[in-house]
């Protein structure tokens, strides 16, 4: 299956991560606002850890998180994406693949996450083949939670999980997961593109 090298939406490119990308997605993720709902911010070595992590997905499975810049100026807002899953939920069937988002705080709060997310929905879905996509979020995390409802996800409360990577005891260790079925019935049944 040929890679995109880039999505668009009206507003939005995204594309694959480039080496000029790191500087602004590690001041993103250095950032305590935009991180609030993270155990804690990221480090540099973190966050190009991340990056390196993304590029391996994009060459192993042909999706991954993707850089998102805005088409009119060029800007770098975050990153909007998929990943399979890197821990079990449980009672969740394995693998699972995850949708998810984090922008800067300048793109927060004007509807690039929801725009962005209906274009990979779209492709995880239309040209990947996906049978069904999840998103997790820690439970407090109300401004992701409402782009999750935005896309017409179906919450789990049942699976609500303490979350492996996040400490014991932390306030936000207890994350919550919504999903969405592909409703295609041409859906191809399976969790990487073959």
């Amino acid at each position: 299956m040929t890679q995109p090298l880039q999505l668009e939406t009206p507003r939005l490119t995204l594309r694959r991560w480039q080496k000029t990308d790191r500087a602004a997605f590690a001041a993103m993720n250095a950032d305590p606002v935009v991180m609030q709902y993270f155990a804690a911010p990221m480090t540099r070595e973190q966050s190009d850890e991340a990056i390196d992590r993304y590029l391996a997905a994009f060459d192993r499975e042909g999706f991954s998180f993707f850089a998102a810049h805005l088409r009119d100026t060029g800007d770098f807002i975050g990153t909007i994406g998929l990943q399979t899953m890197r821990d079990v939920v449980p009672n969740l069937p394995q693998p699972a693949v995850e949708i998810g988002w984090r922008l800067t705080q300048s793109a927060q709060g004007k509807g690039f996450a929801t725009e962005g997310a209906h274009t990979i929905v779209d492709f995880a879905f239309n040209q990947l083949g996906l049978s069904e996509v999840v998103a997790i979020t820690a439970i407090p995390n109300q401004p992701s939670r409402r782009v999750m409802q935005k896309l017409g996800m179906t919450h789990h409360p049942e699976l609500d999980f303490d979350h492996p990577r996040v400490p014991a005891g932390h306030q936000y260790q207890r994350h919550t997961l919504y999903s969405l079925r592909n409703r295609n019935p041409n859906e191809v049944q399976c969790s990487t593109p073959s």
